[in-house]
């Protein structure tokens, strides 16, 4: 939680010495709660408040980091419980066990096949986080199914073993790439945990009570593991919520540092469907990393989907940038479609322009992300708008004619932007949908 300046200023030495810049200890302690200054600037500030302060002003959940380079997935750092109060910041990862039992064949398959599940949407590109190894077979089966991931997969890795000595013969392996460890528990954590201080990697720390789950994290710590993920086991899924929900509400609300990490859910369902319902459910409530078994494209692209609705910005809209778009090999006679700069409403129209193979412009008006209806309702999407906006992207330079065709749901403006642009306007239909047969019919 959020220090106030109040409670900073009882931490200061109220001297009001003036040698941070401020006229008074208060004046700077305002600043500090707005992280405008810092600590630094107090020369009398005693080491206890320091220490204080600088753990009031941690997130009141950890950023863990896991990997390296470009595939470094980052989870954590969150600071409300319900997007609507500000946003979530770091989106729940998405990975995927595989076991060392498969054949080496198999093994490659599934990499290759989880290697590709990228997807662009709205603009965006969607992908998968991690990849998990699981020790189900010897310890040399283990590490000869790890040399298989080398060079075949740049995602982050897990490493799942309840054996410590096939657990450091996997980190020697792997030397810089910082997988995620899994797991401590209370029967081992002594070893695990060295592994983990050693090779300065994330762990898992799994108990199935929070107050358990608590006191392990905290002996973590206090043996000099800090970048932690918290798991409760295997539970149904009423549960596994509760525990979730509890979990963040101890971080958020109770400043419980021991709680304060992200949460690690496994789900493994021989239904796909089934699989895919529960790990959404712990997307959204409140899961920083969801393992799956299954690899098929519509499944991880259906957790995608929903991951990055709810971990975008609900106060700023997601957005393309405002200009004149062309779709195929277009000409001066390629007709013009205006819409606003929203990316659903964007890639919509793009979407039933490609598919009516009709060579065409879009026009995208700078609306502030916000759709056609709800635009035109706050007054972004306006005659004066939409002629402004022909006129900034030079739409005259671009066709030989003067026409241009609106959304069917803004009809109404069609007569005050004719006269305001002086160009020619089309209705066209409510729907993007009906886009393919009226430009055919155009």
């Amino acid at each position: 939680m959020a220090i106030s300046g109040l409670d900073i200023y009882k931490l200061l030495p109220k001297t009001n010495c003036r040698e941070c810049g401020f006229a008074t200890c208060l004046a700077f302690a305002m600043q500090l709660a707005k992280k405008a200054v810092s600590l630094t600037s107090c020369p009398y500030l005693t080491e206890s408040s320091r220490r204080a302060l600088e753990a009031a002003a941690l997130p009141p959940i950890k950023l863990i980091s896991i990997g390296e380079g470009e595939t470094r997935f980052e989870v954590g750092n969150e600071t409300v419980m319900f997007r609507h109060e500000e946003k979530f910041h770091r989106p729940c990862g998405i990975g995927f066990i595989i076991d060392d039992a498969l054949s080496d064949s198999e093994i490659l398959q599934r990499l290759e096949k989880i290697n590709k599940l990228r997807f662009e949407r709205v603009g965006q590109e969607l992908k998968v986080n991690l990849v998990a190894l699981r020790q189900k077979a010897q310890h040399k089966r283990f590490i000869e199914a790890l040399k298989l991931f080398s060079g075949k997969t740049n995602l982050a890795l897990a490493l799942m073993s309840d054996e410590p000595a096939a657990l450091k013969e996997a980190l020697l392996f792997l030397k810089r790439r910082r997988p995620l460890v899994y797991r401590a528990t209370a029967d081992n954590l002594a070893e695990v945990s060295r592994l983990a201080a050693e090779f300065k990697t994330p762990l898992v720390v799994s108990a199935a009570d929070l107050e358990e789950l608590s006191k392990l994290s905290a002996e973590l710590t206090d043996m000099g593991v800090a970048d932690l993920v918290l798991d409760t086991g295997d539970k149904p899924v009423s549960q596994k919520l509760w525990d979730l929900t509890q979990i963040r509400r101890q971080a958020l609300q109770k400043s419980n540092r021991s709680l304060g990490y992200p949460v690690l859910v496994r789900v493994e369902k021989d239904d796909p469907y089934e699989e895919a319902i529960e790990a959404a459910t712990y997307i959204a409530k409140y899961a920083g990393i969801v393992l799956v078994k299954g690899i098929e494209s519509y499944e991880a692209l259906s957790l995608l989907t929903l991951r990055q609705n709810i971990y975008t910005d609900p106060q700023k809209p997601l957005q393309v940038e405002p200009k004149l778009y062309s779709v195929g090999q277009v000409s001066d006679k390629s007709p013009v479609l205006v819409t606003t700069n929203f990316s659903l409403s964007y890639y919509t129209v793009l979407g039933e322009v490609e598919a009516s193979k009709i060579p065409s412009y879009i026009l995208s008006v700078d609306t502030e992300g916000m759709s056609v209806l709800t635009a035109w309702a706050a007054e972004k999407f306006t005659p004066e708008k939409i002629s402004e906006s022909i006129n900034k992207c030079a739409l005259k330079d671009a066709v030989a004619h003067k026409k241009i065709i609106i959304p069917g749901y803004v009809a109404v403006i069609s007569g005050e932007l004719e006269d305001a642009s002086g160009w020619e306007v089309t209705v066209g239909p409510k729907e993007a949908a009906g886009l393919p047969s009226f430009l055919k019919k155009l």
